[in-house]
């Protein structure tokens, strides 16, 4: 996955508003932390087998993704909203089969999750548009 679609999955690819100063590239751990969970099964993937991946102890990593100013629960959720958009855009599926792909051990977790994303349901956002 390429460095813009990786900032697209983080939602910082938007032009900031004018008064607000550009948003500074993301460090080497966060961009491979990335790489790590959207190309990983999100139900398996842990922060601990992640930071072993990279070569570093789970305090190392937590340390290098504050210095950017985030953690890897933040990123896991971008990966995941990232996924389900992706899904979506080929096929619809129940919310049960597309929260355990999505790593979700309880649907309603990703109900929830799925409302902060959209600002609608499930169910309403298949109403809105599946047409």
């Amino acid at each position: 996955m390429e460095q813009h679609e990786l900032h697209h999955a983080l939602g910082v690819d938007a032009l900031p508003p004018p008064d607000k100063a550009p948003y500074l590239p993301l460090s080497r751990t966060t961009d491979r932390v990335l790489q790590i969970l959207l190309n990983g099964d999100l139900a398996r993937v842990r922060a601990d087998s992640v930071a072993e991946s990279l070569g570093m102890s789970s305090t190392t990593l937590r340390r290098r993704l504050r210095a950017d100013h985030t953690n890897y629960q933040f990123l896991l959720d971008r990966a995941r909203q990232y996924r389900c958009e992706q899904v979506l855009r080929q096929s619809w599926q129940p919310g049960k089969c597309l929260a355990d792909e999505l790593g979700y051990l309880e649907v309603n977790s990703f109900y929830r999750a799925f409302r902060r994303w959209t600002g609608m349901s499930y169910s309403d956002y298949k109403l809105a548009h599946l047409r």
